[in-house]
């Protein structure tokens, strides 16, 4: 049972009526929480005063004070070297591991924002704030201390002292295997969605796998597993065939897809692209293909059809599209799709499609979907792969 008190718990050493500079020490402290109080002079060294005005403000009753004396006692904890320690320095310990009990979150907190980082404090002391069952307390150690081991973290897990224990390990930088593993297994939604934003976070393949066939029904995990480094090949088809059409895009882009699988994830990205009537935009003649036929024969992943018909509808000689393709010309397939009075949006597909490029590489459609290209410099690239220089 958590105690606002240090008495009971310091020792009957300092039953005795406290010394004037004890009281000192805590007038000051009082004097510091209000907001009107200018600055006070800083703390003493452990060593600059006798042991009970140590032990005097952390029995005050007022929660402020409280807090205050936290901070500063927490600040000086790295100072405590364990080799040198003398009774004094042990009392002050002895202080601060007493407010870690305080019955007041505040406090509480107040000593775990000091320590949360630090490498020098007693370890019971940072296990005992990771343990605490309010999130403002556990939460920054356990994100951040370095004094926390896998194991440590792995208890603290299946431990769940906390409701945010869990959320704060799975946001901790660099966790190993081990933790991914305890988080997956033991962690709800919300904690695996963390641990997949977790960049830092080491996780197994055979993990990855398992969460993938999970993410089924979570459709929150696709764009973080769609990001993940070395997913299987298991994992790719499965994402492939469970993630919305905007995530398609992203995951065609990934460079370590199978080519089978990076060649049809490119048709599904043309597929879902509808053509939209450009203002102004050339009636194709009798006879040439419409842009729906092209793009149908786009989303059949049908690459050879779809050079004959641009060459149809473009009035280009056959070798000039093949040109375009076999240079993987972005601004020459663009031209092309211009040139037959097709939209951008079959400019973006046949650099997708033809040119095997992916998404991230891609030209995009200008302002109002209207090609990016200046009319020159698209009778440029047009004159170019017509084998004509300028």
């Amino acid at each position: 049972m958590r105690s606002s008190t240090a008495a009971a718990v310091i020792g009957a050493s300092h039953s005795e009526s406290v010394p004037e500079m004890a009281l000192d020490e805590a007038t000051r402290s009082r004097a510091d929480a209000k907001p009107d109080t200018a600055p006070a002079v800083p703390y003493p060294s452990p060593a600059d005063a006798p042991a009970e005005s140590n032990t005097a403000p952390a029995g005050d009753a007022d929660e402020h004070v409280r807090a205050l004396l936290a901070q500063k006692l927490a600040s000086l904890a790295p100072l405590l070297s364990a080799g040198t320690r003398t009774q004094l320095q042990q009392h002050t310990l002895d202080m601060l591991t007493v407010l870690a009990e305080d019955e007041a979150v505040r406090v509480r907190a107040a000593i775990a924002q000091v320590v949360k980082n630090l490498p020098d404090v007693p370890r019971a002391l940072i296990l005992r704030l990771a343990h605490d069952d309010a999130v403002t307390v556990c939460e920054p150690v356990i994100r951040f201390s370095p004094l926390l081991t896998s194991d440590d973290l792995i208890a603290l897990v299946a431990a769940a002292p906390s409701s945010g224990t869990r959320l704060a390990v799975a946001r901790r930088p660099a966790i190993d295997a081990a933790v991914s593993d305890a988080v997956a297994s033991g962690g709800t939604s919300d904690t695996i969605l963390a641990l997949l934003m977790n960049g830092s976070a080491q996780i197994r393949e055979a993990t990855l796998d398992a969460l993938v066939e999970r993410s089924i029904d979570q459709p929150a995990w696709h764009e973080p597993l769609v990001r993940r480094p070395a997913l299987s090949e298991q994992s790719l088809k499965t994402l492939s065939r469970i993630v919305a059409d905007h995530l398609l895009e992203a995951l065609a882009a990934r460079g370590d897809l199978d080519p089978v699988l990076s060649a049809e994830l490119r048709s599904r990205v043309v597929a879902h692209l509808e053509p939209e009537p450009r203002a102004n935009a050339p009636v194709a003649n009798e006879g040439k293909p419409a842009e729906t036929d092209i793009l149908d024969a786009a989303r059949d992943g049908d690459a050879r059809k779809v050079i004959l018909m641009l060459a149809a509808a473009a009035d280009m000689p056959l070798p000039a599209v093949r040109r375009a393709v076999t240079l993987r010309s972005a601004k020459g397939l663009v031209s092309l799709a211009w040139k037959a009075g097709f939209t951008m949006k079959t400019g973006y597909a046949m650099q997708v499609l033809l040119a095997g490029l992916s998404p991230g590489a891609t030209i995009k459609p200008g302002p109002g979907n209207g090609f990016p290209l200046s009319v020159q410099e698209m009778c440029w690239h047009l004159d170019f792969l017509n084998g004509k220089d300028r």
